[in-house]
């Protein structure tokens, strides 16, 4: 009787699936529809399509569920009414506040509770050492994917540059960090500044030094205050549950604003581009971090419904603090434990870029291709060699991805003007970008929590 109801019950499941992906499959097509000018039948496609994931999300509850149910829809009222959808920022801005709101306390709390409360000090060397490297080897990885994918398809040839482009400088344009300044900027100055700045490096190192300090003093003084700070934790959290109740609205929201403020006809003339770069993050995907998640033994189906959920608001929102507070709580709750959820992943937002290394790279070759210039192998490695510098510790700098561009182009002699033509694509490419970041990130707490014991394999 038992095995008829769980049966019943899979095959329930198996047909809500079924419907999901047709779901899908028919925004999808709408979409590829309205493209080639049969508006009436794609938007009757979509809104098909946007019926059958709604009674998938119905079928199964969930905020993964309701936030891709919101993006669709966000698709369909960016497409069907863009003047509405290009004003649909309120949602999608208050929930990134909000989230700024809590990211410094939740460090803070989580960090300093880690390190002095569990004596975790002589660990915390240790496990910087393994994530730099972890990410330097990745990253690297992901430049190189960028490059090989860039020369296979040759998206960046036979485009024509607007003569408006030429010789325009970009706005913006600033100049690298030098590897002094990058070291200086790792410090803050001024906790409150960091804070008010929403510098999340720099919060993470001075709740690593405040915890380090802390854990030295007698348990008798320390303990009432890792006390109020657990609770701090604790409360943050919850809070964190709270705002995700707005994710679904949010990420809607964001996508429509985006579908709506810039319409399909941009995607057009470089869809190539924006195809090639999602096939790479795919080979990204395949190539690196399942090798890496199976030889550090990090059960990869649990890993992925960790992520799953952080990685959609991110995607949605194009803002990888937005996924953050979530992520660490993933995280937390996959195993690794929370000082090295709290030191790895905040560390990660400027060293670990993986979406964007394979980003640079494959923007940097399409410069030199839409410019018609043939780039040997070792201009090739020219690039990787200056985009492994450049590339780290640029977060909080607006357009970090643009003044990394400009400084590769400067460095290996490649003009500026198709920059601004990928600008055109760089929100669509953007989403990708950060989801593989928060994927990235999320990763490399898993790995680190494994190599060092605290993680379960199954």
């Amino acid at each position: 009787m038992a095995t008829t109801a769980s049966t019943r019950s899979l095959r329930k499941d198996r047909i809500a699936l079924v419907v999901a992906l047709a779901g899908v499959s028919c925004v999808v097509a709408g979409i590829a529809l309205s493209l080639v000018h049969l508006v009436g039948a794609g938007e009757i496609l979509r809104w098909i399509g946007v019926a059958c994931f709604a009674l998938f999300a119905i079928r199964k509850p969930s905020l993964m569920t309701w936030t891709f149910l919101a993006m669709l829809a966000g698709v369909e009222l960016g497409l069907d009414a863009p003047h509405v959808a290009a004003q649909a920022r309120l949602p999608g801005d208050l929930f990134l506040r909000l989230i700024r709101m809590i990211v410094a306390p939740l460090l803070f709390a989580t960090i300093t509770t880690g390190i002095a409360g569990h004596n975790e000090l002589r660990s915390v060397g240790r496990v910087a050492i393994k994530a730099l490297v972890l990410f330097e080897v990745v990253t690297t990885l992901g430049l190189i994917i960028g490059i090989i994918a860039m020369n296979i398809s040759g998206a960046g040839w036979g485009i024509v540059i607007p003569s408006a482009l030429e010789g325009a400088t970009p706005v913006s344009a600033q100049t690298p960090q030098t590897w002094q300044q990058i070291v200086l900027n790792l410090f803050p100055e001024n906790i409150a500044q960091a804070v008010a700045q929403n510098q999340i490096l720099q919060v993470a190192i001075f709740s690593i030094l405040f915890g380090s300090a802390l854990a030295m003093i007698p348990d008798p003084k320390r303990a009432p205050l890792i006390a109020v700070l657990q609770s701090l934790a604790d409360v943050m959290f919850q809070l964190t549950r709270i705002i995700m109740y707005l994710a679904p609205l949010a990420a809607g929201a964001a996508i429509a604003y985006t579908v709506g403020s810039t319409g399909l006809a941009t995607l057009l003339p470089l869809a190539k581009l924006v195809g090639t770069y999602y096939i790479a993050l795919t080979a990204f995907a395949l190539l690196v971090m399942v090798p890496v998640l199976a030889m550090f033994r990090v059960p990869l189906g649990r890993f992925i419904s960790a992520v799953s959920e952080p990685a959609a608001i991110g995607f949605a929102t194009t803002a990888s603090e937005a996924a953050l507070p979530l992520a660490m709580e993933r995280m937390e709750e996959f195993g690794v434990p929370r000082w090295i959820v709290s030191f790895v992943i905040p560390t990660g937002y400027s060293f670990n870029m993986t979406g964007g290394s394979v980003y640079l790279s494959m923007a940097a070759v399409f410069v030199a291709q839409a410019a018609g210039i043939h780039l040997t192998f070792g201009r090739q490695i020219a690039v990787v060699l200056v985009l492994m510098a450049a590339s780290k510790g640029i977060a909080g700098v607006p357009r970090a991805s643009l003044v990394v561009l400009l400084a590769t182009a400067s460095a290996v002699h490649l003009p500026t003007a198709p920059i601004l033509l990928i600008l055109g694509v760089d929100t669509l490419m953007d989403m990708g970008r950060t989801m593989m970041n928060v994927v990235g990130n999320c990763m490399a707490a898993a790995v680190i929590g494994r190599t060092e014991g605290t993680l379960p394999t199954s």
